[in-house]
């Protein structure tokens, strides 16, 4: 299945609701950390690369949620 057109805001939201927290930001990256150690940078485009996406969620081990809530 092809992953949907997705905002940086977008991620960041789905992120924080999967339990990751805002912990910093930089120019227009995102930080944000999980309480089990998974860590991960969100850049805040209008629109992410598919590859991008798809990069960021196989880094927190959350692809399969991510396609099921979208």
């Amino acid at each position: 299945m092809s992953l949907p057109v997705t905002s940086g805001g977008e991620l960041v939201r789905f992120l924080v609701k999967q339990g990751f927290v805002i912990k910093r930001q930089r120019g227009s990256h995102v930080i944000l950390k999980h309480n089990d150690k998974r860590s991960t940078s969100v850049p805040l485009h209008n629109e992410l690369d598919r590859g991008t996406l798809r990069g960021i969620l196989i880094q927190v081990n959350e692809l399969e949620h991510f396609i099921e809530q979208m």
